[in-house]
């Protein structure tokens, strides 16, 4: 199983400008914001930051806290662009800004493994806000969108006007991804490509538990029965640090040791503007047929 990683640069309406002492400077179209970023041990470029708003971390570990923005920001949000897809940034509780940057690589080498089938169908799981959903459908795919949060599908299917692609075939469902995806087992259905990004702990909209731990296992098992020989890709994502690569990469080779192909797992990291260093951000295991 290789190690690899995926890095992503900066666009026209993303960057990470600086890292260091614990926190990033990055800038979401024509804001600047810093956030914390414990990853970012070393010390930054400049100690001069300049920015349009900061997320000031709770005094536990529990992930809250709060922020503090210039009144130039929009409390609704604003528009932002990658590739055909807009979609909307805002300032979130959860200190992130409604999308995730360093998927921008993921998103085209999903876009790559599609590339030439004849309609190809893929399934996003924990969709969020779609834009990941959205490239895809872009680049032709038939998608499904599943995710527990009504919000977040909300917000997806507003990017989706906003890109305008709310003509393109995609099915938005507010629902619990494991209860779904077992259910599409038992239908015998299948899909050309996965992608999932599942929590470290969650709720779905009936109450469900989620655990990473407990569960991913038998998510991977599953996503397993909706793929087949002539399928493209799956893609998994993993935030939680208490993981590792090999680890989550070695789940998915077993699951995946009768298709051909093959699986990789690494990091995803995004390139700083400052001085091209690579700050890491998730780790990753994927499977593709090429």
């Amino acid at each position: 199983m290789a190690l690899v990683t995926l890095t992503g640069e900066p666009w026209a309406d993303y960057g990470l400008i600086d890292t260091g002492h614990g926190r990033k400077l990055e800038r979401y179209g024509r804001f600047r914001f810093i956030r914390p970023e414990p990853q970012a041990m070393w010390a930054p470029a400049s100690d001069q930051w300049k920015a349009d708003g900061e997320f000031i971390p709770g005094a536990d570990d529990d992930g809250g806290g709060r922020w503090q923005l210039s009144p130039d920001v929009p409390q609704g949000g604003w528009p932002l662009s990658w590739r055909e897809v807009s979609f909307t940034a805002s300032n979130t509780p959860f200190r992130h800004l409604g999308f995730f940057p360093d998927m921008a690589p993921v998103w085209d080498w999903m876009r790559e493994r599609i590339d030439g089938a004849a309609e190809p169908e893929c399934l996003n799981l924990f969709g969020y806000t779609g834009v990941g959903t959205l490239a895809l459908a872009a680049a032709g795919a038939r998608m499904v969108h599943v995710d527990a949060s009504k919000k977040s599908v909300e917000a997806a299917r507003g990017n989706a006007s906003l890109s305008d692609m709310a003509d393109k075939p995609v099915r938005w469902l507010v629902e619990d991804a494991g209860k779904f995806v077992a259910r599409e087992v038992r239908r015998g259905r299948r899909y050309d490509g996965i992608i999932l990004d599942p929590p470290k702990w969650g709720r779905g909209p009936n109450g469900e538990v989620w655990k990473l731990e407990e569960g991913l296992p038998g998510l991977i098992a599953d996503c397993r029965q909706l793929l087949d020989a002539d399928s493209r890709f799956l893609f998994l994502t993993v935030y939680a640090v208490r993981l590792s690569a090999i680890a989550i990469g070695e789940l998915v080779r077993q699951h995946f040791a009768d298709l051909p192909g093959r699986v990789e797992a690494g990091e995803l990291t995004v390139r700083e503007e400052a001085r091209r260093l690579e700050l890491p951000t998730a780790l990753f295991a994927r499977w593709s047929r090429d």
